[in-house]
């Protein structure tokens, strides 16, 4: 029997331009796997939160998946840190929504969302399968310099959340470490997922030259490319050190070189856009620095063909889907040996890691790639034959495996759905932000 899957983004919607606001790779990834499972003959309903912005109440995103607007507080766009009391309201209202239609299993992304999603399985007495994306205590250890720390109710509402869901996915083995180390995950109910990438959009196409003659890009320039949300986690005041540093080790790079900033300004990050350029004027790097909108991802895959490499300097990243789109693209990429990226990036084979955020080391990778072009060419090579081994196919299936299990252990079997109990009428205790899901 065909499975029905409630999908859970409070906070961002599948339909949002990734490098934007909040969205980003954990919107490409919804997206993604959604249309993967629904290619397996499963039904996705994507439920995200109305903001106002003239979407339909239902969008047919593909067949067999829809993004669904529920009503919860002002329909109009707010600060994560404003969601958890809203967390009921989206929760009933999903309640509502799903009252004719019944789910086999309820599947949130991120810890807002995973609020919600505890308290619709428990009334629909279905499994809840979470997967985190990015962890309070990850952030926390590893934030940027006057960066603001997640809250407690965050790390409270994920402990509650890891210890409350049947089952955990985690992008990367290291990930799911983390789970069990900082929040206790059982290890029997934590599963590894790997985010594969779509073929279809990133690929090589017609080369380089063909990509940089769309974009205006010059033929003979040296392309280190940024793409993602301009956030301090993202680590783009890094990049400018490093472009500084490399510029002054080598000045006769500075007549060849253009580094795109592609992205966006982040609901975590709005005053770094301006911080940003003003740190590239006190470095002298302005004229070597190109500021781009985010773009849609059949542009954004352009941009991986005509940059030389990829840096990725993040201080934090659960996986990093830009750094497999861009291999699949022919680009390697140099990126911080943290989190996931150490699983997308073959260090030394479809790209360079660097240990720790130290520009110099990232000006070091940056030059010796300037220097060895055929290197550089090789890795690209490389990078392609990487990532066509981690399709969304291969995700869906994994993923697939994992709502089994938890149908197998739990209630909502497929074909034994028990009837859907009463919505909850008033507000639980925690709604006030004391904590984050039911004690």
């Amino acid at each position: 029997m065909s499975l029905r899957v409630a999908m859970l983004s409070v906070h961002t919607s599948p339909l949002h331009q990734p490098g934007t606001g909040d969205a980003g790779g954990m919107n490409v990834y919804m997206v993604e796997l959604s249309r993967a499972l629904a290619e397996q003959g499963v039904h996705v309903d994507l439920f995200t939160r109305c903001r106002g912005e003239g979407y339909p109440p239902r969008v047919d995103l593909f067949p067999g998946v829809q993004v669904q607007h529920l009503h919860a507080g002002p329909r109009r766009p707010l600060p994560k840190e404003a969601m958890p009391g809203l967390v009921l309201d989206f929760a009933l209202a999903l309640l509502k929504a799903g009252s004719d239609s019944p789910y086999d299993l309820v599947h949130s992304h991120y810890w807002l969302s995973g609020q919600a999603g505890s308290l619709a399985a428990d009334q629909w007495q279905i499994p809840l399968i979470h997967t985190m994306h990015t962890m309070a205590r990850v952030k926390n250890a590893t934030l940027a310099p006057g960066d603001k720390p997640e809250p407690q109710l965050r790390i409270e509402g994920e402990s509650r959340l890891v210890a409350a869901a049947q089952r955990l996915i985690a992008n990367t083995p290291e990930e799911a470490i983390a789970l069990q180390g900082l929040y206790g995950a059982a290890p029997d109910r934590t599963d590894v997922v790997m985010p594969g990438v779509d073929t279809r959009t990133f690929h090589p196409s017609d080369g380089r030259r063909a990509a940089r003659a769309r974009l205006g890009v010059p033929q003979d320039a040296f392309v280190p490319l940024f793409a993602g949300r301009i956030q301090p986690l993202k680590g783009p005041d890094v990049l400018a050190h490093a472009v500084a540093e490399l510029l002054l080790e080598s000045p006769d790079v500075r007549r060849r070189l253009l580094v795109p900033v592609v992205g966006g300004i982040s609901g975590s990050g709005s005053r770094v856009p301006g911080e940003l350029r003003e740190l590239c004027g006190r470095l002298d790097v302005l004229d070597v620095i190109r500021f781009e909108r985010a773009v849609p991802q059949r542009e954004l895959a352009d941009w991986y063909r005509a940059a030389d490499v990829l840096v990725v300097p993040s201080r934090s990243e659960s996986f990093g889907l830009v750094a497999l789109e861009a291999q699949a693209c022919g680009t390697p990429v140099l990126a911080a040996n943290v989190g996931g990226l150490p699983t997308a990036v073959r260090d030394g084979e479809t790209g360079l890691l660097v240990h720790g955020h130290q520009p110099g080391d990232y000006a070091r990778e940056l030059l010796w790639l300037w220097r060895h072009p055929a290197s550089a060419a090789a890795m690209g090579a490389a990078a392609v034959r990487h990532a066509e081994g981690m399709s969304w196919r291969a995700a869906a299936q994994r993923t697939l495996q994992v709502y089994e299990r938890a149908l197998e252990n739990g209630a909502g079997r497929v074909g034994q759905r028990r009837r859907h109990a009463p919505a909850p009428t008033a507000a639980p205790s925690w709604r006030n932000g004391r904590t984050a899901v039911p004690a």
